[in-house]
């Protein structure tokens, strides 16, 4: 029996996609093809199982075994509604997983458990992050995966340990099933956060060494790489602790105690996008730092220069007054003696420099 709260089930679009399109919605122009597999947990062990055709359905709806239906792409959404309704899904609960982008959401409706999250992965270029809807949706005797783009194929790793296994044991059932599912989601996350603390690290030496604009931009694009991550957590931690006071019937010990930790993998999530984050903010305070010890560089250097010309401009502003009686004009060797006095002055006046270390460069790298 469902008991969704006032509002629960409504479709909560994102403003924007969270990250780039992945590669195969580019291809499909925007939406990939729909096509539909199961795999049945039968007495003998799980089976794998393409479906191609309505009457499918049907037969394994009359199997009275459990299933866990994975649906890839959203070309078809009617198709994909009228399978689901041969498995006696509810239409009520179709929304939040067919229209996308949806935000991440743990919602606990009864005798049904809704689960929406965004796997997000990297580019060829680690500087592009892209994304990809992942619906999840637990009902008794019924797991339903509904994918927006998979990499290759759906879950590759736990489907090929499941057909490999004989016999029905219990940690097959399925609401242990969508915690790996879920906890596959989110362990990937750790090796982006590690691959971007590698590179802010490779960028803070860069920024300390030789500050460019183009550092900078990466920086901020990591940044908000970080803000993109962040967001798509952030909702996840409150909503896994009211499912755990919730008591959730179809979840079993096992289960419950997998999103207990899955809720602790959220926090120590979080707490690495903010520490992250804290890098990138102290990369752009390392930046300009070292644009203003460039400048000051430059400035001490332009000092420096005005200093040692000064006095000879002035020297050289007197004898180019226009006076009648000045005696200094009529020596033979008058010329000479204002370039050696002009020469004795600046080597003066820059030896006395250098030995209070203005000539010291203080931005090169040690």
């Amino acid at each position: 029996m469902f008991r969704p709260t006032p509002g629960a089930l409504n479709s909560h679009l994102l403003e924007e996609r969270p990250a780039n399109l992945p590669s195969q919605l580019y291809v499909h122009g925007g939406r990939r093809p729909t096509s539909f597999s199961v795999v049945i947990f039968e007495p003998a062990g799980p089976r794998y199982q393409s479906l191609t055709k309505l009457s499918q359905f049907q037969q394994i709806a009359q199997l009275g075994l459990p299933l866990w239906l994975r649906v890839t792409g959203l070309w078809d959404k009617d198709l994909i509604r009228t399978c689901l309704a041969e498995l006696a899904v509810p239409e009520i609960l179709l929304p939040p997983l067919l229209e996308v982008p949806q935000r991440p959401r743990v919602d606990c409706l009864g005798e049904a458990l809704l689960v929406v999250l965004h796997q997000l992965s990297f580019a060829r270029d680690p500087s592009h992050l892209i994304s990809a809807q992942v619906g999840f949706l637990l009902l008794p005797n019924l797991l339903v995966t509904v994918e927006e783009a998979p990499t290759a194929e759906s879950f590759p790793d736990l489907t090929h340990w499941l057909v490999g296994q004989l016999g029905a044991v219990e940690h097959r059932d399925l609401d242990d099933i969508l915690h790996f599912l879920v906890d596959e989601l989110l362990d990937a996350l750790f090796p982006m956060l590690e691959q971007i603390n590698n590179r802010l690290d490779d960028l803070e030496e860069v920024v300390l060494r030789d500050p460019e604009p183009k550092h900078l931009n990466r920086t901020f694009r990591y940044r908000s790489h970080l803000r993109t991550i962040r967001n798509q957590i952030w909702p996840l931690r409150h909503q896994i602790h009211v499912l755990l006071r919730q008591q959730q019937q179809l979840l079993g010990p096992e289960a419950l105690g997998g999103f207990q930790e899955m809720g602790e993998i959220v926090g120590m999530l979080f707490e690495s996008t903010d520490l992250l984050r804290n890098q990138c903010d102290a990369i752009t305070q390392a930046y300009g730092a070292s644009i203003g010890n460039r400048m000051n560089q430059i400035m001490k250097t332009l000092t420096i220069l005005t200093s040692i010309f000064a006095p000879l401009t002035f020297i050289a502003g007197i004898y180019g007054m226009n006076f009648e009686h000045m005696p200094e004009l009529r020596w033979r060797y008058g010329y000479a003696a204002c370039l050696v006095i002009m020469t004795i002055v600046a080597s003066v006046q820059a030896f006395w420099l250098w030995r209070r270390g203005w000539f010291r460069d203080w931005t090169a790298p040690r």
